[in-house]
């Protein structure tokens, strides 16, 4: 059995499959055998041969990095001998250009159509907040009535709380962002009623958010705490808005096009397998589903940053090309100018999983996006097309992240990991797929699917299979891990990069 993987012919390292000590005879299948110099840990790279300082490091036949010094053959390349490459280093052929992916078999999902023509997966009734002030009175309103039966139909009720709303100037970036985001939560395909909660003399109003919303199909109640009379008093006043809306809001499923999925793409806790096992399934479904019709956002832009320029090769037009490029740009500028590097971003998990520089973390992660066409490039929390691939420009912090693509539309998400993630979302459902097999069984209560069967010769394609019936379920009613746990009622972050005054 071969203790090494080779992934492109043009690799300069290969992946240990299991732990080696210093002095091991090794190879790769195909490949000659090679004399470990140095321990290496499972997952983790080791040079295929020798190198001189600074030569250029590829993996997945992409650049990832530069050696430090002289490397030998056999020797383990990791964060202390392999630095950042050089920008230029970065190149994308032809063989990178989109590729129109085609549907597997027909399916359908038993979801819930709105009145826009919108599909939801869940039928919730949001308690919004217009200011951090009002959050803990939302989420004692969603505790309460989570502890009452609900009438049938209704999924539950989630307290879409945030920490802003005073502090920032009603005017700029992060007041356009927070208004944005909270209309794509409070409208959302997910959310079939809606109660919002103001203090009362806030920045961003109770008028100004019931404004933003317009007319809406959304039955939607409102009220600030300073009317009715304090803590207590608005509880309990939202306590019964909630129970009546739960009495008119009860919603039917019918048969749906898998096309009218809106996939959420997202990493999280990344180790070495990630690209190799979990992002590569959750790829060719998210393939399946943008040949279906729908729509997959692939968000995380410092993850996709050192890889732009393979999505750019896939994009749909020049101008949505230069638009991907503009942004990475932009985080360029911005992370230097708060004196930090992309580079930063491979945590302290990423790494002792064997991820060592944010180009090789990036060249795994958008293994999630498949190989669609890039269709779209749209802000944070902006409301995706329709149809295609999209492209989110969103921080990689999960809970951030994952907040701009629910506004977006998101109506399931797909979330992958290594090293191992707690997290959930609502009003959106978080399937989690681990990358290993040992991880799916020590974390089993969290994970949803185990990709680990990919290192041991299931095929990509049989399990992104397994995956989109999985995906259906879980679209039609069935309970994710992180739903069964309660998880998902701290997780929503909107995105704040502005002065907090």
């Amino acid at each position: 059995m071969a203790e090494l993987l080779l992934l492109h012919g043009s690799d300069d390292v290969y992946v240990a499959l299991r732990d080696l000590s210093a002095g091991e005879s090794v190879q790769a299948a195909g490949e000659l055998p090679l004399v470990t110099v140095t321990a290496v840990p499972r997952g983790h790279k080791l040079a295929r041969r020798a190198m001189a300082s600074g030569a250029l490091v590829h993996k997945y036949g992409q650049v990832i990095g530069a050696v430090k010094g002289d490397v030998r053959a056999g020797e383990h390349v990791h964060t202390h001998n392999l630095a950042m490459p050089p920008r230029d280093a970065r190149v994308a052929d032809d063989t990178h250009a989109g590729v129109a992916p085609t549907a597997s078999r027909s399916r359908t999902f038993a979801g819930i159509r709105r009145a826009d023509g919108r599909v939801g997966t869940r039928n919730y009734i949001g308690v919004l907040t217009t200011v951090n002030c009002s959050a803990t009175v939302a989420a004692q309103i969603a505790r309460a009535v989570d502890l009452v039966d609900l009438p049938e139909g209704v999924d539950g009720v989630v307290a879409l709380t945030h920490g802003s709303g005073c502090g920032l100037e009603a005017a700029g970036p992060d007041w356009e962002t927070l208004r944005r985001t909270l209309v794509g939560y409070a409208t959302h395909p997910n959310i079939g009623g809606l109660v919002v909660v103001g203090l009362g003399c806030e920045v961003l109003s109770l008028e100004q958010v019931i404004s933003d919303l317009g007319v809406t199909d959304v039955p939607t109640l409102s009220y600030t705490i300073q009317d009715v009379g304090g803590t207590k008093a608005a509880v309990r006043k939202g306590v019964e808005l909630v129970t009546e809306l739960a009495g008119r809001i009860g919603a039917r499923r019918t048969e749906c096009a898998l096309g009218e999925l809106v996939l959420g793409l997202k990493c999280g806790g990344s180790d070495a397998w990630s690209g190799l096992t979990a992002n590569p399934v959750l790829g060719y479904a998210s393939d399946v589903i943008v040949a279906a019709g729908g729509t997959a956002i692939l968000a995380e832009m410092p993850e996709i940053y050192g890889a732009e320029h393979l999505l750019a090769a896939r994009a749909s037009s020049p101008e949505v090309a230069e638009e991907l490029l503009s942004r990475i740009s932009w985080w360029e500028t911005y992370a230097t100018s708060r004196g930090a590097t992309l580079d930063a971003n491979p945590s302290a998990g990423n790494k002792a999983g064997g991820i060592t520089t944010i180009v090789e973390k990036s060249l795994g992660a958008v293994a999630k996006a498949g190989t669609a066409p890039l269709s779209a490039v749209v802000d944070y929390g902006a409301r995706v097309p329709s149809s295609g691939l999209v492209v989110m420009d969103t921080p990689g912090y999960d809970p951030v992240s994952v907040t701009g693509m629910v506004s977006g539309g998101a109506t399931l998400v797909c979330f992958t990991t290594g090293r191992g993630s707690v997290f959930g979302s609502k009003p959106t459902p978080t399937l989690k797929l681990a990358t290993t097999s040992d991880l799916a069984r020590r974390m089993a209560g969290d994970i949803d699917l185990d990709c680990g069967p990919v290192l041991d010769g299931r095929s990509i394609a049989d399990l992104g299979e397994e995956l989109l019936d999985l995906i259906v379920a879980t679209a039609s009613g069935r309970p994710t891990a992180s739903e069964e746990l309660g998880v998902g009622n701290e997780e929503i972050i909107p995105w704040r990069t502005g002065a907090v005054m």
